[in-house]
């Protein structure tokens, strides 16, 4: 599979997840992959269909749906999720190319054209709206708190403004970096980096006392740490996953929403193979898309 990276960095506990939360190639859903496509001339879906590749962005650090493997290749929902997608199309796993795409880059690389559409832990909000066109939503996430597993000042994000002294890691361009900023006392109390492996590992090294994101994806490092992590207090956010692609192509972002519509089964299986394999998590219900605009 063909692979590009943005960033050079691969913590050692993603690359231990990867197996153990995503179970390995072996054990990942089939893709359908069609073999009569007819797509109308002009649109996304007949471009990709006829080049017979597709560049998709993803994450490589986040537990259960985006990580880098062993054989440098992205496992998890996200990825599954791009492959039902691609195979609609075409577009066989093999033929597709991966690029990483954080947090703080995902709106950029749309707009250049260096990706065909971007599954990342990616949130839909207004603000994102202005640049880009979200289908989907295909998951709805919520934002909790991550701590070590002696630590009981921080039973919830209202303990945050009372523990002055306590820092709080995220990722830059986040929407949990955003959320989390009415919590603190000072936005000093803050601390960004541009993936999740650095706020664990800064967890477990106690140089950050708390880190935040979305539950799924905490859940994963609390799998992962042995007892050395907890999550503390309840979702304080509700945060719908969308599939980012260019501003305005509604055709396209209508083709994505009928066609996990279409694949509701292979859409449940890839979760039951990835996420679905760390403790905690609960099987989804595919969401109700919104309207494309």
């Amino acid at each position: 599979m063909r692979f590009t990276r943005t960033k050079a960095i691969i913590a050692a506990t993603g690359l231990a997840l990867s197996l153990a939360a995503c179970g390995g190639d072996d054990e990942t859903p089939e893709v359908e992959v069609a073999s009569d496509t007819d797509f109308e001339a002009g649109t996304t879906m007949a471009e990709i269909a006829e080049a017979g590749t597709v560049t998709v962005g993803t994450k490589f650090d986040q537990p259960g749906f985006g990580l880098q493997n062993l054989e440098g290749e992205p496992e998890g929902f996200d990825v599954e999720v791009a492959k039902i997608i691609a195979g609609a199309m075409g577009i066989a796993p093999e033929d597709i190319e991966w690029k990483e795409s954080t947090s703080d880059i995902r709106e950029q690389v749309i707009e250049d054209g260096e990706v065909d559409f971007v599954v990342a832990t990616y949130t839909i909000n207004d603000e994102r709206k202005e640049r880009i066109t979200f289908a989907g939503p295909y998951y709805e996430a919520g934002q909790m708190l991550m701590v070590a597993e002696d630590n009981d000042s921080i039973e919830g994000p209202e303990d945050l403004a009372d523990n002055p002294d306590a820092k709080v890691c995220s990722v830059t361009g986040s929407t949990p970096s955003e959320n989390i900023k009415e919590y603190l006392a000072s936005e000093d109390q803050l601390v960004l980096f541009d993936v999740y492996d650095k706020c664990a590992d800064a967890l477990d090294n106690g140089q950050v006392d708390v880190v935040t994101t979305d539950n799924v994806i905490l859940l994963g490092f609390v799998d992962e740490s042995e007892g050395a992590f907890k999550l503390v207090g309840e979702q304080f956010t509700e945060e719908p996953y969308g599939i980012g692609i260019e501003k305005g192509d509604v055709e396209f972002c209508e083709f994505i929403n009928e066609t996990l519509a279409e694949n509701e089964d292979a859409y449940l299986e890839a979760w039951e193979a990835t996420a679905g394999q760390v403790e905690g998590t609960e099987t989804p219900e595919l969401p109700e898309p919104d309207a494309c605009a």
